[in-house]
């Protein structure tokens, strides 16, 4: 029989594997930032199992993107800006396609909140030094 935890651990490793392959797109394509979808491949990846936690740990992917994002505590101005570029270009893009007037307003309400959260909630770090300020 499956269990509640079985059926959250294989979501959780869908959802991190479709992260990462987002990520690894991101990596390659100028326009899609990749280190947001490695941050929640980890956080999926730390729910699903402690083994496949564990594997990404040791990617240089994750040394790279996660680990030096960790380090840091924040992001440059300049990964702000284009990660939210990249965002809003693809929630205004849906806003005019989908016409369901609820799923609209929930797009506006995601936006919004993702400005708030990265003008709030992480830190902007200065490129050339590890000083923190606050956005």
């Amino acid at each position: 029989m499956i269990t509640i935890k079985k059926v959250k651990s294989i979501l959780f490793l869908l959802l991190g594997f479709i992260s990462l392959v987002i990520g690894v797109a991101g990596t390659v394509l100028p326009v899609l930032p990749g280190g947001p979808f490695y941050l929640f491949a980890a956080f999926c990846f730390a729910k699903s199992s402690k083994s496949i936690e564990n594997w990404f740990k040791s990617t240089s992917l994750y040394e790279k993107y996660v680990e030096a994002f960790l380090q840091k505590k924040g992001m440059t101005r300049k990964e702000k800006i284009r990660i939210n570029l990249v965002a809003d270009f693809f929630i205004i893009y849906s806003v005019f396609f989908v016409d369901i007037l609820l799923v609209k307003i929930l797009l506006v309400v995601l936006a919004l909140y993702k400005h708030y959260y990265f003008i709030k909630k992480i830190k902007t770090i200065d490129r050339n030094s590890t000083k923190q300020r606050d956005s």
